[in-house]
């Protein structure tokens, strides 16, 4: 004689209930009141009237006449360099720089007669060194010591991260409370933005490429220190036990069985490091700390729209090159 067993009722779970849309509900209305405080609807406003504006339905809106005002005086872009000859250091009419001139100009100017106390006319002339390509030229200089700023942060902090991989990694730090340290210590230059601590990095070192330098380096440390332990601690483990039985000690472990694993990650995290720290020096030049950023934000202040595109168009086409480059590179190493 067979028992028969009773089956329990099979029910379709439902995606959600009524907690799941009253949550959703508390989650729009929290979204609504945000939304209020930070302008969206403001913002949606004027992008819907510039889009107006596009579509040739509108006679103008903010960000039309914002957008035409710059881009009014941005273009042409600047590439030339004409200064002053009295404001040229060290000038020597016999050594000009590679195809540069001089030119001669007749500048009309006002000034006070103390005799007759009236207003007069007097033509000056005014000679000024013209380099065709010199602003270009400095721009690209400019540009080369961001790529170098970012470049030795990137070294510097793959340096130092790799101690701290095996200092903050769980299952090779000598000591809980050296692993609590080392990742707080990570957490701690991770949770600075690498502008505030350019601000005061530019008070202690002065301006220059010297603070942007430890900026970059002090947030990539956190960064890779970070997530090259999280890689030693995801190694297989097959590997390093066996190695272990084998009486191997903690280094040899490390050089054998897991830096072969982690590699590929660590060069994939180094090359995108680099890659960030390029962008990042350029803004961190903006507070003084070197490099094409400063540059900008000079220009910017005295309303050199011109030349602010010259900038802006060469940082373009240098993180264009930078990406296409790493890219290549990344498919040899990885």
């Amino acid at each position: 004689m067979t028992t028969r067993t009773s089956v329990p009722d099979w029910r379709l779970r439902q995606p959600f209930g009524w907690k799941s849309v009253v949550g959703l509900l508390a989650i729009l209305f929290v979204a609504c009141l945000s939304a209020e405080r930070v302008q969206l609807d403001r913002m949606a406003i004027e992008i819907g009237s510039f889009s107006l504006e596009l579509a040739g339905l509108s006679e103008g809106s903010q960000i039309g006449r914002g957008v035409e005002s710059v881009t009014r005086d941005m273009f042409p872009i600047a590439i030339s360099e004409k200064r002053p000859l009295d404001l040229v250091e060290d000038f020597d009419a016999n050594a000009l720089p590679f195809w540069a001139r001089i030119e001669t100009e007749y500048v009309e100017t006002t000034t006070l007669d103390p005799d007759t106390l009236q207003m007069s006319i007097i033509t000056e002339e005014q000679r000024f060194l013209v380099q065709p390509i010199g602003y270009l030229v400095f721009v690209l200089g400019k540009m080369l010591e961001t790529i170098e700023i970012a470049i030795w942060a990137s070294l510097i902090a793959i340096i130092f991260s790799l101690p701290l991989a095996w200092l903050g990694s769980s299952n090779y730090s000598p000591h809980p409370l050296v692993y609590a340290c080392a990742r707080g210590f990570v957490s701690f230059l991770r949770s600075i933005p690498e502008l505030i601590s350019a601000l005061f990095l530019v008070l202690a070192f002065g301006f220059g490429p010297i603070a942007g330098i430890l900026a970059l380096t002090f947030h990539s440390i956190g960064f890779l220190g970070k997530f090259y332990a999280e890689d030693v601690e995801a190694a297989n483990v097959s590997p390093q036990n066996a190695m272990k039985a084998a009486g191997a000690g903690t280094f040899t472990i490390l050089r054998i069985a897991v830096l072969p694993q982690v590699l590929p990650s660590y060069i994939g995290l180094s090359l995108y490091i680099l890659d960030r720290n390029i962008r990042m020096a350029t803004v961190i030049g903006l507070v003084g700390a070197g490099g094409i950023g400063q540059e900008l934000k000079g220009r910017f202040d005295m309303f050199q729209y011109d030349r602010v595109g010259t900038i802006l168009l060469v940082i373009f086409l240098t993180v264009v090159a930078l990406d296409i480059i790493s890219a290549r590179f990344r498919k040899r190493l990885v």
